[in-house]
């Protein structure tokens, strides 16, 4: 398939909005340590918050619940960027509709041969909700930035989305933490600048 002219454009810019939506409904995040793209505003740090739900939670969980995200995420860019939809899967609890999802639209991009590089989410806040271990559950407000679809040498931008909320509920399988469940949520967490613990409610 050839993507150098207007047809071959216009099949690439499909598929880009295409790909930003389903990312949106999946409710995805990849998190990397890379500088903002430019032209955008300098972000504050994520920001960590214990959820009264969480009980009676420390800042080693809250640290440990990001870490768990950060190494998720940097594993589902990693499959992504590779095209590897075996360790794609992998990252999710054997059924889960979000995996089934994600390889749906892995396997379909490969079809065409183009490769999504450099996905990234901007994230601006994380509350923990729910921490054992066995189960991790997170509020994370978040927004994709910098991803590109590649086919050959022609590089296409994805367009850097608006923030959007997702409960992210992460479960500890075979020694590893992949992910069960992905659930929208209408309103955006707000963020704090403080972390604290809170009472079993």
């Amino acid at each position: 398939m050839d993507i150098s002219g207007p047809a071959g454009r216009r099949v690439v810019a499909g598929a880009v909005v295409l790909l930003v939506a389903v990312m949106a409904a999946v409710g995805l995040a990849v998190l990397r340590d890379e500088p903002t793209p430019s032209g955008s505003t300098t972000p504050r740090p994520p920001v960590a918050v214990i959820a009264p739900s969480a009980g009676r939670v420390g800042v080693l969980p809250a640290v440990s619940s990001l870490a768990i995200l950060r190494d998720w995420d940097r594993a589902r860019a990693a499959a992504w960027r590779d095209a590897d939809v075996a360790r794609l899967r992998g990252l999710y609890v054997p059924g889960a509709p979000a995996g089934r999802a994600d390889v749906a639209m892995l396997q379909r991009w490969s079809e065409r041969g183009v490769r999504v590089e450099g996905m990234s989410m901007q994230v601006l806040s994380v509350v923990l909700r729910v921490s054992t271990s066995r189960r991790v559950v997170l509020v994370v407000t978040d927004r994709l930035v910098g991803a590109e679809a590649v086919r050959e040498t022609t590089r296409t931008a994805l367009p850097q989305d608006q923030p959007s909320t997702r409960r992210l509920d992460f479960r500890r399988w075979a020694g590893r933490w992949l992910l069960a469940v992905v659930q929208e949520i209408p309103s955006p967490v707000r963020s704090t600048d403080s972390t604290s613990g809170s009472s079993n409610s």
